[in-house]
């Protein structure tokens, strides 16, 4: 329980400074419409899956953001090393955001409903 709770903490600041890392340091213009919306770690904080979502829906904005963080990963990386007090810093995986876009058509079907059929 403990650990979970130290995971926990551990994610949300990572959040707070990955976000604050692609505002004011990564200067890829792929990247400057992203924003963290979680982080998943493993129990031993060695790994940690990043979700990002995008305002954009194209699937071409989707891909080239996926690229400019790949690339970005080095930099985020070295400066979490630098802002955090953590032992070792967790290796990163970006992966998009889809829970966005399903509230999105949950929403959607459920407006829907209230329509009558003629």
């Amino acid at each position: 329980m403990a650990n979970s709770f130290r995971s926990d903490r551990v994610a949300v600041e990572i959040q707070r400074e990955i976000n604050d890392i692609l505002r004011h340091k990564v200067r890829d213009p792929r990247v400057q419409e992203v924003n963290i919306t979680d982080i998943q770690l493993t129990g031993d904080l060695s790994k940690a899956t990043v979700y990002y979502s995008l305002i954009s829906n194209l699937a071409s904005d989707n891909q080239k953001a996926q690229q400019g963080l790949d690339k970005a990963t080095g930099l985020i990386k070295r400066e979490l090393a630098h802002r955090m007090t953590i032992y070792k810093i967790p290796e990163l995986k970006f992966a998009k955001d889809e829970s966005i876009e399903y509230g999105s058509k949950i929403d959607e079907l459920l407006r829907g409903l209230d329509k009558p059929e003629y």
